[in-house]
């Protein structure tokens, strides 16, 4: 049985089986693990969505901002809907429920013991430990599986709070939770948080480090899987990996293999590219 680790999809779904053929994937002997982000501004979130779901126990999916970003539609939080969103086929889908379901009961983050690894779709706060990134990813999920998921989806949008305190409550707590594990990029050494920040590292503010680079960072050592940072690209550093390859921008979209022992090279695919940078 392989394991491999996907970098964002977004709706790409021909490129994605074109992954699969390359790394022989066989659905009843391997496992696939999704760095989030499978929908949004590609041209088949519906069917990309829809073939995910269907591998069951033979996929492990995280959330990313675009996942949020279609639960909060569904949720009827439209504030933030781009005009050209490529949502409306999930969301006027005779299955809607079925799905938007299933993404609700998603994690925010995975992490496998027996393998050493986690996966997260953007980042982590310097001031988290992996117990403490997984008790807050827990929260998060617990709302999004609620009866209170559509007040979170109408206030989850914000860059406020920046920084991380143990006595955060309420909605600021769970805002700054969602923030790190979908749209973090930078922080400064205190775990200020970045948001705005979204070029490639070397265009940052001068004050900012990629969170990954923070030094003394609680999970320092642990081996974590990410996405979100297509303009980063494929990338190992400091026990990290970034998968988000740029399918979506006519990049490639990218597969690695997990295992106990560090990763091999990836695979990856060549991609035409549905949008412009």
């Amino acid at each position: 049985m392989a394991l491999y680790a996907i970098g964002d999809v977004q709706g790409c779904y021909k490129d994605l089986l074109q992954l699969l053929k390359k790394i022989d994937f066989k659905a009843d002997r391997d496992t696939l693990w999704f760095a989030g982000d499978l929908v949004n501004r590609g041209p088949d979130s519906l069917k990309t969505l829809r073939f995910v779901k269907n591998l069951g126990d033979g996929a492990i999916t995280v959330l990313g901002n675009h996942d949020l970003h279609l639960l909060a539609m569904s949720q009827g939080n439209l504030k933030h809907a781009e005009k050209d969103h490529t949502l409306k086929e999930i969301l006027k889908a005779k299955d809607r429920e079925e799905l938007l379901d299933w993404l609700r009961h998603r994690p925010l983050m995975h992490h496998c013991e027996e393998r050493g690894y986690s996966l997260i779709h953007a980042g982590l706060p310097p001031q988290w430990d992996l117990p403490t990134a997984l008790k807050c990813a827990h929260e998060v999920e617990a709302t999004l599986r609620s009866d209170a998921v559509a007040d979170f989806c109408q206030q989850m949008y914000g860059n406020e709070p920046h920084c991380w305190s143990e006595t955060l409550e309420g909605i600021d707590r769970l805002r700054f939770i969602t923030n790190c594990f979908t749209r973090l990029r930078f922080c400064d050494k205190e775990g200020n948080l970045a948001l705005r920040e979204k070029r490639a590292p070397g265009h940052q503010a001068a004050n900012y480090l990629p969170w990954y680079e923070v030094p003394n960072r609680a999970t320092q050592g642990k081996r974590i899987l990410f996405g979100h940072w297509s303009t980063l690209g494929y990338q190992t550093c400091n026990d990290t990996w970034c998968l988000d390859t740029g399918c979506l921008w006519g990049g490639k979209l990218t597969a690695l293999q997990i295992r106990k022992e560090k990763p091999p090279r990836p695979l990856q695919v060549s991609c035409s590219g549905y949008r412009k940078p």
